[in-house]
């Protein structure tokens, strides 16, 4: 047993060694994880800390400059970052299990629940995400919560289209004909063969999510709508939008962390893109 794990250790690092963008990736998500849970013990001052030192510049005293209100940046960024990642994350997770479900519902049982379920995704798509989001977060409020659930609640049709192809061509296999020949019923088919074998592709689409869900979190805080609770690299950029470009570096450090952690995402979603769809290499 013990061997078996080391032999699948050993397989998962040649993977990552062979897959130079999988690679890059998960070195830049270590980098960010390690400022979100280790940042602010390193943070300077405490990023609500009013003080008289107004839009001072980069210097010694603050390394990235200071706010209108005297915010030192760095400490906001370092505190920021969690609340990027976990709106990312989480927002991620619960666009990817209503995308799984109701894709490998709609694509294994087909007829009239695929062409309802059908019919629901084609109306999500035709519907401005960004503008139901503000409508939904003007009405209910803009708490981190209410963020996370409106952004996974309007991002799932992408994991839902991909789920429903895969579970199309995967109930059409020999074994899952065998599993009905044996008397096993549909859903624990479903539970147990279809979703699991076709769950791969919705990894990688997920991982591109995360970047997708912290963008959308930035424009809401840009715009006003951020939860004004917590620290956000969205909410930093917002306060020093009508300070440029004189100001520059209280949108520039806030914006240049954004960019990195989409970057990371992209790459990490390329390369179990590439690790999972061997064919993608093949082709080239």
């Amino acid at each position: 047993m013990e061997k078996k794990k080391k032999n699948t250790f050993k397989l998962i690092l040649n993977t990552i060694n062979n897959n130079i963008q999988l690679k890059i990736g998960l070195i830049f998500l270590a980098v960010l994880l390690f400022i979100a849970f280790f940042g602010p013990l390193f943070a300077p001052y405490n990023p609500y800390r009013l003080n008289d030192d107004l839009l001072m510049a980069p210097c010694k005293q603050y390394p990235l400059g200071t706010d209108s209100l005297g915010h030192d940046i760095l400490s906001q960024i370092l505190y920021g970052a969690s609340t990027s990642l976990k709106i990312g994350f989480i927002a991620a997770m619960i666009s990817a299990i209503i995308g799984v479900t109701l894709g490998g519902i709609a694509g294994f049982y087909g007829g009239w629940i695929d062409q309802l379920l059908n019919e629901v995704m084609n109306i999500f798509l035709m519907l401005p995400d960004f503008f139901l989001i503000l409508m939904i977060i003007a009405t209910f409020g803009s708490s981190m919560m209410n963020v996370m659930i409106v952004i996974g609640l309007t991002s799932w049709v992408g994991n839902a289209r991909l789920m429903r192809a895969q579970a199309k061509a995967i109930k059409e296999r020999t074994f899952i004909q065998s599993s009905f020949s044996m008397g096993e019923s549909k859903s624990s088919i479903l539970i147990h063969h279809v979703l699991p074998n076709g769950i791969f592709p919705i990894i990688a689409n997920t991982t591109m999510n995360i970047s997708g869900a912290i963008l959308t979190e930035a424009g809401l805080s840009f715009l006003g709508l951020g939860d004004p609770n917590v620290v956000s690299w969205g909410q930093i950029i917002t306060a020093g939008k009508a300070y440029l470009p004189k100001c520059w570096w209280i949108c520039t450090f806030p914006g240049l962390m954004t960019i990195f952690t989409v970057l990371t995402f992209f790459l990490i979603g390329e390369g179990l893109n590439r690790v999972l769809s061997p064919k993608m290499d093949a082709n080239k």
